[in-house]
């Protein structure tokens, strides 16, 4: 099982630019199967491609259809999405669950309704699973392409094996405690020269806290440079003046 294997299915979409956006959501998670049931705007559509961006691929393989039976027909899983309660008998799961209810080797259809009002009733009958994504009780209706999206993380986190490492892209190695404490000796030399480690009995604990500061801050090299730079400049403007 794999992301080959689901197919996002948009009933009759009202917006170019909506169906341009799922698409653009499609492809940020590697997710390919796009269909598009009576769509309300012209079709093949430029805002669609426009709000596409680099998913351009997506919509051109997008397959249309006439009906949403016809667009489920070689699918064995089909959820549903919806925002508001239902008098059906349906089984109704939080799209945080939604993928534990997916089956090995299945081939999986993911239904979104038109903008305005969602899926009918009678259109929700074809799906095994109803799903909701919790929002605010006085405000639940989300964009397509955003309710699109979310589906996407979740199925992506699923499917993806890789544990993904993020690595940041500074250059400059994490000092070494030795070159800290040089840096922390020129800095409590000069502190002590201005008077600022006053009155003497506190001069200690001052300078532990100090110690301690910095020595948590996780430095790098290049900030130790920066930071002796800083200092050296101030000392020598306190000694122009």
């Amino acid at each position: 099982m794999s992301l080959k294997n689901i197919h996002f299915i948009l009933c009759r979409p009202q917006l170019g630019e909506n169906i341009g956006s799922s698409a653009r959501a499609l492809k940020n998670f590697n997710i390919k199967n796009l269909r598009i049931v009576n769509p309300r705007c012209v079709w093949p559509n430029r805002k669609a491609l426009a709000t596409s961006v680099g998913a351009k691929d997506i919509l051109n393989s997008a397959k249309i259809y006439r009906s949403l039976d016809e667009s489920i027909g070689d699918l064995n899983l089909v959820f549903a999405s919806t925002s508001r309660s239902r008098k059906v008998n349906k089984k109704i799961i939080s799209i945080a669950d939604f993928v534990k209810k997916i089956k090995k080797n299945s081939k999986i259809g993911i239904v979104f309704g038109p903008e305005a009002s969602g899926l009918s009733n009678d259109e929700v009958n074809c799906a095994d699973y109803l799903v909701t994504i919790p929002t605010n009780k006085n405000f639940s209706s989300l964009n397509l392409s955003h309710s699109l999206i979310l589906f996407c993380f979740q199925l992506f986190q699923h499917f993806t094996k890789k544990k993904f490492k993020l690595l940041s892209g500074y250059k400059s190695s994490i000092a070494s405690k030795a070159e800290v404490n040089k840096f922390l000796t020129f800095m409590i030399k000069r502190l002590g020269t201005k008077g600022f480690l006053q009155p003497d009995h506190k001069r200690q604990s001052m300078i532990r806290n100090i110690h301690n500061i910095f020595h948590r801050l996780n430095l790098s090299e290049q900030e130790i440079r920066i930071l002796l730079g800083i200092f050296t400049t101030l000392n020598g403007l306190n000694n122009k003046s």
